[in-house]
């Protein structure tokens, strides 16, 4: 073996090297069994409240549980089914609770929490996909909503862990766009939240993550005004 042909052998095995390393640098942990510590106690206390088949239910996580629904929507069917820190895979455990009794409407805004936690974008969507087919299956005549994630403001820096991964949240609200073709209705609430930054609008929230009252606002005539209701 002459010495060229070792150098570039020794050059290759450095850059399959460096390669490896950089795999397993962006192989993050994550996992699919984590529940939020309420996450029992709310969905005892939801099974007691029940659903009816006029009922709107509002599924997610804590940016849903942030209000009454009722109330900001001047809707008395409103079921809030937040669960704050919920992922995707705690809505499909406890999605029998709300499909069981065939509500009207499902709104589902969901997956900020599983970026946060690293669970992969492909696993998030397939999720969706799921949660949308086990809607259908369950309950034929509820009608699908999906909201594109709300961006998020590391200016606060309260969230760490929810912060830097602007391209997650823009790949999955590409993909939950195209899920209009499965025929369920896409509710795009991120560009409404938006700043020139392309941050959640600091008057809005109050950590960089959850809404104010006047992100509620905001939300609420988007739903009016696109005759969601």
């Amino acid at each position: 073996m002459n010495h060229s042909f070792k150098k570039i052998i020794a050059g290759l095995s450095l850059v399959l090297l460096f390669a490896s390393i950089n795999t397993k640098a962006q192989v993050l942990n994550w996992d699919s069994t984590y529940r939020p510590a309420a996450y029992l106690k709310k969905v005892e206390t939801f099974k007691t409240e029940g659903i009816s088949k006029k009922d709107f239910v509002f599924l997610g996580n804590s940016i849903t549980a942030g209000t009454d629904w009722g109330k900001v929507l001047d809707l008395p069917n409103a079921k809030n089914r937040g669960i704050s820190g919920d992922i995707t895979f705690g809505v499909l455990e406890r999605l029998d609770q709300v499909i069981c009794d065939k509500p009207s409407k499902v709104f589902v805004l969901i997956g900020i929490n599983d970026i946060s936690r690293n669970v992969p974008d492909s696993i998030i969507l397939r999720n969706y996909k799921t949660i949308i087919s086990r809607i259908r299956s369950g309950s034929k005549r509820s009608k699908i909503y999906f909201y594109t994630l709300l961006p998020v403001n590391s200016s606060f820096n309260k969230f760490k862990n929810h912060y830097g991964k602007d391209e997650h949240i823009l790949w999955l609200n590409s993909e939950i766009r195209k899920l209009a073709a499965k025929k369920v209705t896409i509710i795009d609430l991120y560009p409404h939240f938006l700043d020139s930054e392309n941050h959640l609008k600091a008057n809005l929230t109050h950590d960089g993550l959850h809404l104010k009252p006047e992100g509620y606002k905001v939300w609420a005539e988007v739903l009016k005004k696109g005759g969601y209701l």
